[in-house]
């Protein structure tokens, strides 16, 4: 085997391997109610801001003024019925991706947050089983089996298929980092 081939399969496995550990999520849960609307994610004071960093210290502080603090790299929030909704501003999942939560698993989104999360490239799922899973749970996502795993409960269910489309904006980070990997690898 060549030395190009062999550097070409290393990368691969290591590209797969990469592939693998992104689709395994696991964080500790916070919850939250039904109706949670863009206003609580971030208030609309902090909208004179677009740094993702000073949004990212303002996450749900109406419903909980120390949140940010509470919370840790690769958290999930777990809400009720239609999160998301109110405003179309980006800035809430901005402000989420920003302060390091994994996911958003809900029985349902607004559609215009629905699409912005995505867009932004924070993860989102649909799932009727939130009753399942408690505050301070631990969870871990497979994305590979479209499997949430409730590690406190020992109790596993499916969520909503992410439409692949939608995978493959989240895998590029995003909506504009998707459509500028597109351009570099179309251009002729």
């Amino acid at each position: 085997m060549s030395s190009t081939t062999q550097n070409h399969s290393q990368d691969k496995t290591q590209e797969s391997q990469r592939a693998k550990e992104q689709s395994i999520i696991q964080g500790n849960v916070w919850k939250f109610g039904d109706n949670i609307d863009t206003d609580v994610i971030i208030a609309a004071r902090y909208l004179n801001t677009s740094d993702e960093n000073i949004l990212a210290k303002h996450i749900m502080e109406d419903a909980r003024p120390d949140f940010f603090s509470e919370i840790s790299q690769g958290d999930i929030i777990v809400a009720g019925e239609n999160f998301g909704c109110g405003s179309s501003r980006e800035h809430a999942p901005i402000a989420l991706k920003a302060a390091g939560i994994a996911c958003v698993i809900a029985p349902s989104f607004a559609r215009i947050f629905y699409r912005n999360a995505f867009n932004m490239g924070l993860l989102i799922l649909e799932s009727k089983e939130v009753d399942k899973i408690s505050e301070g749970d631990k969870v871990r996502i497979d994305l590979q089996k479209g499997i949430i795993e409730n590690l406190s409960t020992n109790q596993s269910f499916a969520y909503q298929k992410i439409p692949d489309f939608m995978h493959s904006l989240l895998q590029s980070g995003g909506l504009m980092a998707f459509a500028k990997k597109w351009l570099q690898e179309n251009d002729k």
